[in-house]
């Protein structure tokens, strides 16, 4: 297998992005810290805007951000060429009063987000990333945390105590088997009082100020290369970081394009985006609205630009994996390094059809990039995307892709290094379009 330095270099810069964003709060700040790198320009959906032909700007509302360019060509020409992905991903989240003591030890409750595979949490090396809101004279300030050294752990029970673990599977009581060990009990302070004491002196705040937090669960190990030509990578959060990672890195590279170009960065699919800054929200809407807006158009001018317009969801699809070849459809088997995958559902969990993944595959053939099918086995269940519901509330053509993967939804996952670089080129060929 021929894997170019290009290859790699696009396949560690993702590793590099998901280990600096171990939770939505921290992926939009590194997206802004690219986008501020290269000029684009921050805005405020409070203030009213001024845009100008060929230039970037972003806007930033929760744990979601869209960034998009002003294309060189009218709006009612060309319309937009936009590309969707989510900030979340699955795992557990601390409670609100996480921190309780018995039996002479510190534990953390945490609640399930969305659907991960519980078991991968045992035994690794976790931590505690995210935001805190902290008093100020003014009202509160949110910081960003994130503690890289491992704090936490949810250790297995021994085999002799679980003997049928092998054969039955890991089962975890989510409310009684989840809490997470952190330390010993104090017999001067409170469980949390010591976590709190912890959160400030993190910050260098005083524990009093802190108001509230949000924080992620996550691994500290941090992304890496393997198998036999290191032609694959593992790391947590590959869904969906690594579509961010793509639409991202192809809006960068793209300059001058004759259609204003999108890439929007969703919080809350993993738990059906019906939220402020969820794709099921009114985000996208609304910054489309306002670029129209901006760009001149009356009602009638937008609808002609929403009917040239183009969406593509992308999100991670399923990569076969050998040894339980019971799992998927017979004749959809989709492999890792193989390029990037349409993935097709007739009762529209994804948003494709026909057109849009014929529009899909002479883009890919433009691009020279090698594109795959997918659809998910009949008696099981098939997950859904951002797909359909930013295609139903904007009114844009749409389909679903996604790079192949391993172990989706587990704390450690794996895909390929070529097919980073795959996805990246079909989508500066689609803001190119």
């Amino acid at each position: 297998m021929l894997i170019t330095s290009e290859d790699r270099a696009h396949a560690q810069d993702l590793l590099n992005f998901i280990d600096a964003s171990p939770s939505p709060w921290h992926a939009v700040d590194t997206i802004t810290q690219r986008l501020q790198a290269q000029g684009f320009v921050p805005l405020q959906e409070k203030l009213s805007w001024k845009l100008e032909s060929g230039k970037g700007y972003y806007v930033v509302r929760g744990a979601s951000l869209i960034t998009f360019m002003i294309g060189q060509q009218p709006l009612t020409d060309t319309g937009f060429r936009m590309i969707g992905a989510h900030t979340d991903s699955p795992g557990l989240r601390l409670k609100t009063n996480a921190a309780h003591a018995s039996d002479g030890v510190v534990r953390l409750g945490v609640e399930i987000y969305g659907g991960p595979i519980l078991a991968t949490f045992t035994d690794r090396d976790l931590s505690l990333a995210g935001r805190v809101n902290v008093r100020t004279a003014q009202g509160f300030e949110s910081y960003l945390i994130n503690f890289r050294q491992p704090l936490l752990r949810l250790p297995n029970l021994a085999i002799h105590m679980n003997k049928d673990v092998n054969e039955q599977g890991l089962k975890l009581n989510k409310q009684t088997e989840l809490p997470l060990l952190f330390g010993i009990a104090d017999d001067t302070l409170s469980a949390r009082e010591q976590f709190l004491n912890l959160l400030a002196d993190e910050l260098k705040v005083k524990a009093a100020d802190i108001l509230t937090y949000e924080l992620n669960v996550c691994d500290t190990q941090a992304g890496a290369f393997w198998g036999v030509e290191q032609e694959f990578i593992a790391n947590s959060q590959l869904d969906n970081l690594a579509s961010c990672h793509a639409a991202l890195t192809a809006l960068l590279a793209t300059s001058a394009p004759a259609a204003t170009c999108i890439a929007a960065f969703f919080d809350h699919e993993e738990v059906g985006s019906e939220s402020t800054a969820g794709a099921g929200g009114s985000f996208a809407g609304d910054v489309i609205e306002r670029i129209s807006l901006c760009m001149g158009l009356d009602d009638e001018q937008q609808h002609c630009a929403a009917a040239h317009s183009f969406f593509i969801s992308a999100d991670m699809a399923h990569a076969y994996q050998p040894n339980f070849p019971n799992a998927y459809e017979p004749n959809h088997h989709v492999m890792v390094n193989a390029g990037p995958v349409i993935k097709t559902n007739s009762n529209q969990r994804y948003s494709t059809d026909a057109d849009t993944a014929a529009r899909f595959i002479t883009l890919c053939e433009s691009a020279g990039v090698p594109y795959q099918n997918y659809t998910h086995r009949t008696d099981l269940g098939c997950g859904s995307t951002i797909g359909p519901v930013v295609a139903a509330s904007l009114g844009i053509a749409s389909l679903d892709v996604g790079s192949p993967m391993w172990a989706m939804h587990s704390l450690r996952e794996s895909a390929g290094v070529q097919d980073v670089a795959y996805m990246i080129k079909v989508m500066k060929a689609t803001f190119g379009s």
